[in-house]
């Protein structure tokens, strides 16, 4: 876990002096954080791959995957998003007051808190609306009532997730970073225990009835929920250890107002992601069975490079580029955007290779056991495959929000993802029209990819507007490079598929096969590629892989 940064424990530490206190290089806390994230992200998917075996991906699993996902869109449309973008910019200006932002981060906390509890309580009456609102009952393919049993018992996951993301800032904006990645694997290995003990319990879920009370039922909803719990609580000592005490405090000033005006468009913002996200979910539990659980976990092997190499990123460039923008320092903020650029996609797109060479083999080698069956576990790889090629794109939108959020900026975002939803949306219809019922999947991560691409383009236009010269020529010669390597990397790992599993993947064996031989040649190929280039943007990761494997 990384060590407290110097100075971190004096709340109140004159500004001039804070100022001077060194901060971590971007490589060495991304770094760090990559370590913690990588093991988080797989406890994560592990547990994800535990509920497939144990579950299946039928009427149940679409039902609590659909409850399970709940707490979270519920939490981003109340202070999520606030919390991820601006929270973190303002507690870094805020330091520079005499008691070093102790009291304006009472304050802030004070309001958050007690809107995250109200807005809890709220949500928990109202599951039986969201479920409407999520679910198409006519098709069967979730249960209603099950979605609302279900979300009884995890929507109260959004005070705690508010609180994580309340203290998780508070560390941030301090430059401490290791406890807000590790406490999520804390919080996996709690689902594990939960789904342990949900595989040795007797019989189904009954769905009809459907009961409260059901064994099964409260074991996965309060074992979840749990684990958020533990998760926020694993900040604490952190906290201490930074001499943060909390008070509640009580009242508005100026800049609370300023944080209200900046939360109101990123509410909006969220409002209208989650606009996206509820048709895409009634798109899917209209096409097949299963369509909901193969999403998300499709989502979730997607995102996990972005979460091991992006937000690991993004976390430690944010208070940088926070305090580039209070500066006013325009070319130190286009030179951390860059450089952001740049890493993530050396990174990212020989990574999206591999993912679209052996996608059909990762689906068939951690999804084909237990309840789900072959067919579902491929269409599940397919899906992978076919929007890996957003992965870049997904990571360069992140990237150009944090930028305009660094500037106060909450506007521009906001009318961005109005463009993106714009196009998604209809492309969502349209699957949905011309796609068959058991590909829709398919098409829907499709989608997810072409409308990341939108958005990257638009991000970069508006940012070239708003800062001038963005040394494009340097991110743009880099993505060139990267998409070489990784088009030798797919042409590298599709030839020896013909080599090795002539007749292709055939099950649980030859998919693993496929997976070790196709990634490790595509992985190869695309970094090696990139060696010969001589991009030196690599340099800091291989630099970094090369440090872990002398310790080791």
């Amino acid at each position: 876990m990384q060590q407290d940064a110097p100075g971190e424990g004096t709340a109140q530490v004159p500004p001039a002096q804070r100022a001077a206190a060194p901060t971590p290089s971007l490589a060495k806390a991304s770094g760090s954080m990559a370590i913690a994230t990588l093991v988080s992200r797989i406890t994560g998917f592990f547990w994800k791959i535990m509920l497939a075996w144990v579950v299946g991906t039928d009427v149940v699993s679409d039902s609590f995957t659909i409850a399970n996902t709940l707490p979270n869109i519920i939490f981003e449309l109340l202070l999520g998003g606030v919390l991820a973008s601006i929270v973190v910019p303002l507690l870094v200006r805020s330091q520079d007051d005499p008691d070093g932002g102790a009291e304006y981060t009472n304050r802030l906390l004070t309001v958050g808190l007690t809107g995250l509890a109200v807005g809890t309580v709220v949500a928990v009456a109202a599951a039986p609306l969201f479920t409407w609102l999520y679910v198409d009952g006519s098709t069967g393919r979730a249960n209603p009532d099950l979605v609302t049993v279900f979300a009884y018992l995890l929507l109260p996951e959004i005070l705690f997730y508010g609180l994580f993301a309340l203290l998780s800032a508070i560390l941030q904006a301090r430059q401490v970073f290791g406890p807000t990645a590790w406490a999520p694997v804390v919080n996996n290995l709690v689902i594990i225990a939960t789904l342990g003990a949900y595989a040795l319990l007797p019989g189904e879920i009954t769905i009809d009835p459907v009961r409260m009370t059901d064994a099964h039922v409260l074991t996965l909803g309060v074992g979840v929920t749990l684990g958020i719990v533990v998760q926020s609580a694993m900040l604490l000592p952190a906290l201490r250890r930074i001499g943060f005490r909390f008070r509640w405090t009580w009242g508005i000033d100026a800049r609370l107002k300023e944080f209200g005006g900046l939360a109101l468009w990123i509410l909006g913002y969220v409002a209208i992601s989650q606009a996206g996200m509820v048709i895409t979910q009634r798109v899917l539990t209209a096409a097949a069975d299963g369509g909901a659980t193969i999403y998300a976990n499709a989502w979730l092997l997607f995102q996990l490079p972005y979460g091991v190499i992006g937000v690991s990123l993004l976390t430690a460039i944010l208070p940088r580029m926070s305090r580039a923008a209070a500066a006013g320092d325009t070319k130190k903020l286009v030179d951390d955007l860059s450089v952001g650029a740049r890493l993530s996609t050396v990174m990212l797109v020989p990574i999206s290779a591999v993912l679209t060479v052996t996608g059909s083999a990762i689906g068939v080698a951690l999804f084909n056991a237990g309840e789900t069956t072959f067919v579902a576990a491929q269409r599940l790889g397919l899906a992978l495959a076919f929007s890996a090629f957003g992965l870049l794109p997904y990571a360069l939108v992140m990237l150009q929000l944090r930028v305009f959020y660094a500037m106060k900026d909450a506007r521009t975002p906001t009318l961005i993802m109005v463009v993106m939803t714009v196009v998604k949306v209809p492309l969502l219809y349209m699957t949905a029209a011309v796609v068959r019922p058991d590909q829709v999947v398919i098409g829907v991560m499709l989608v997810n990819s072409l409308t990341f691409v939108v958005g990257a383009v638009l991000g970069q236009m508006w940012l070239w507007v708003r800062l001038g010269n963005l040394h494009s020529k340097k991110v743009v010669k880099v993505i060139a490079m990267s998409v070489v390597a990784g088009v030798a990397g797919v042409a590298a790992g599709w030839l020896v598929t013909g080599l090795v599993l002539p007749a292709g993947v055939e099950g649980r064996v030859s998919a693993w096969v496929a997976l070790v031989v196709q990634g490790l040649v595509a992985s190869v190929v695309a970094f090696g590629v990139l060696a010969l280039f001589r991009v030196p943007e690599l340099k800091p990761a291989t630099d970094r892989i090369t440090r872990l494997v002398r310790r080791g």
